[in-house]
Formats: structure tokens, C-alpha cells, sequence
């Protein structure tokens, strides 16, 4: 019976609680950043681990947001729906009220009587058997409405129930990347009280070092969305990284992709997590401009190739969109898509 069934449980339902749970160990051991400065080392390691969690949190913050605005969408068919049969049910009502007071006022008196006194039984009884199939069946259509309303009334509480789950989800995890971000501030501070030749030597040895325009070799795309696509990130370099946005005017790693394949008409999903599944995989050594290319293990950044062992990419909090080499980071996929 519909009355019976129940929503699955996502995948992110599942998730969010263990990337929440991650986040807060992750948080707690990273602790306080020193006020004094820290030895050179350990400063690029600190900030290099919360640069890490950052994205790790925007991509969980992510996942979280578009699962919830699939559910607004359903839950807003379903009221949809409600109200249609509704409809339905007032105007069969209505019906079978008239139906009820024809139905009296003819056989209100003993059957037998209507019958006797009738100037045509035959037409008698045949009125009478069309009443009562017409208003069975209309019983019968209404038992099956009211059936349809529970499910659909059940379905949309536990749709919004979902939605709720996943609203206090996204929250969390939304509080967790702001205890991180205010550790990449910590971070930052730290890096600035650095003697001006440490600071130089972090920023050649890290990501942020690397300005200008690459040579990005003759290498062309696999196809003219990839082209597309690839022109699209590079009218976005510059812009700042902002995290959980998707452009125009900011970017995080997973919203340029998403935003650059939008100009081409290809409509790619929101994480990075689920970017890596947007095409066919391939080989790094056989990357071509407009692939995907997917960091660590848990794809938890992408970026886009261009050509010559670059890459255009949203890095982190503070970094605009820029180009970097491939091999920034582990590489764990390349899509094509």
C-alpha cells in the first residue's frame, strides 16, 4: 500500500553526517594557529592543510545545496499535484451530492411502491440501474482519490521532512567551512609575519606563485563543446574564488567547470565528486585541452586542462582564477567530457 512507503535514504544523507563528522575532527586537530610566527615549514604545512580543508568543506557544502534544491523542486510538484486532485475531489463531491438528492427524492419511498405507482417500470428500473452503477463507480473513483491523496499528502511530509534534514546538513557543514576559513585568515596572518624572503620563497615553492600567462602549446580540444568550453574559463581568469559560487562574477573549483561548459551548452553536475563521472575518462598523458582534471583521492578539486601541463583552476580562498601546472597536486582522474 502507498500508505506504507518510505523515502530512501540518500546518498548524501549518508554522507553528509560522516563529512560533517570529518570536518569537526579535522577542525578540532588543527587547533589554534600560533600567535608568534612558526618555523618555515611548519607554516606552509599549516596552510597548505587548511587550504585542503577548505575545499573539502565548499564541495560538501555544495552537494548539500543542490540536494536541496532537487527536493524544493519535488516538493513543489507535489503540492502541485495535491492541488490538481483536490480539484478533482470538490468536483466529484459535488456531483455526488447532486446524485445523493436525486437519488432521494426518487426513491425516497419503498421501491416497490415507485415501482407500482410508475407509468413505465421498464424505464423505471432501467433509470434506476444506471443510478446506481453511475454513482458506484463515481464512489469507486473517489476511494481511489482519497488513496492518492494520502500517498501524495505522505509523500510530500516526508519530502519535507528530507528537506529540513538537509537544510540542517548544509548548515552544518556551512559552519564548519566558516571555522575553517577563519583559519585560513589565522593562516594568512601567520604567513604575513614572515620575514618579505620567506614569504617569497612560500610563494614560488606553493600555488599562489605563479602569475602571467603560460605557453600553453598548440594542443586543441576533443570537440567543439571542449573549445567552447575552454574559452569560457579563460574570459574567467582573474576573477576571485568565492566559495559555493558558480559565476558569473566568483568561483569555486567545481563552479568554474560548471559555469565553463554552461557557456558551451553542456550542463555538467555541482561537486567535483560528481564532475569526475561527467564524461570518459582518460589517461593524463593523453589530457587535452577542456578536460577535467581531478585532485586527490577523494576529488575533492578539479581544474581544467589547457594545454602544455597547464591547468585553469579557482585554488583557494584569497587566489583569483588563474592557470597552474598539472601536477599542483595528486592528479587522481581526467575526464573528458
Amino acid at each position: 500500500m502507498g500508505s506504507h512507503r518510505r523515502l530512501a535514504p540518500s546518498g548524501f544523507d549518508r554522507g553528509a553526517g560522516a563529512a560533517v563528522s570529518f570536518l569537526s575532527v579535522a577542525a578540532a586537530a588543527v587547533g589554534a594557529v600560533p600567535a608568534v610566527a612558526a618555523p618555515y615549514d611548519d607554516t606552509r604545512a599549516t596552510v597548505d592543510r587548511l587550504y585542503e580543508q577548505a575545499e573539502k568543506a565548499t564541495e560538501a557544502y555544495n552537494e548539500a545545496d543542490e540536494r536541496a534544491d532537487g527536493l524544493r523542486d519535488h516538493v513543489g510538484i507535489a503540492r502541485d499535484r495535491i492541488a490538481r486532485q483536490q480539484q478533482r475531489v470538490n468536483s466529484m463531491r459535488e456531483s455526488l451530492g447532486s446524485l445523493a438528492g436525486a437519488q432521494y427524492r426518487e426513491g425516497g419511498i419503498d421501491p416497490s411502491l415507485a415501482l407500482l405507482f410508475s407509468d413505465d417500470p421498464d424505464d423505471y428500473l432501467d433509470h434506476a440501474s444506471r443510478l446506481d452503477r453511475l454513482t458506484a463507480r463515481q464512489a469507486g473513483e473517489l476511494k481511489e482519490l482519497r488513496i492518492a491523496l494520502r500517498e501524495l499528502a505522505q509523500d510530500r511530509e516526508e519530502t519535507a521532512g528530507k528537506l529540513r534534514e538537509l537544510d540542517r546538513s548544509r548548515k552544518a557543514v556551512a559552519a564548519h567551512k566558516k571555522t575553517v576559513e577563519q583559519k585560513l585568515a589565522a593562516a594568512r596572518r601567520l604567513l604575513n609575519s614572515l620575514p618579505e624572503a620567506e614569504r617569497d620563497a612560500y610563494g614560488r615553492a606553493s600555488r599562489s606563485g605563479r602569475p602571467g600567462m603560460p605557453d600553453l602549446g598548440s594542443a586543441t580540444a576533443a570537440s567543439g563543446r571542449g573549445s567552447a568550453a575552454v574559452a569560457a574559463a579563460r574570459s574567467a581568469l582573474g576573477r576571485p574564488y568565492v566559495w559555493g559560487a558558480n559565476g558569473p562574477s566568483g568561483f569555486d573549483c567545481s563552479g568554474l567547470m560548471q559555469w565553463s561548459y554552461a557557456q558551451a551548452g553542456v550542463s555538467l553536475p555541482r561537486t567535483s565528486q560528481a564532475q569526475r563521472y561527467a564524461g570518459r575518462q582518460v589517461p593524463l598523458s593523453e589530457a587535452r585541452p577542456g578536460d577535467l582534471v581531478v585532485y586527490r583521492g577523494d576529488a575533492s578539486h578539479v581544474g581544467m586542462y589547457m594545454g602544455n601541463g597547464q591547468v585553469i583552476h579557482a585554488p583557494y580562498p584569497g587566489a583569483p582564477v588563474r592557470y597552474d601546472p598539472v601536477g599542483m597536486m595528486p592528479v587522481s582522474s581526467v575526464t573528458r567530457v
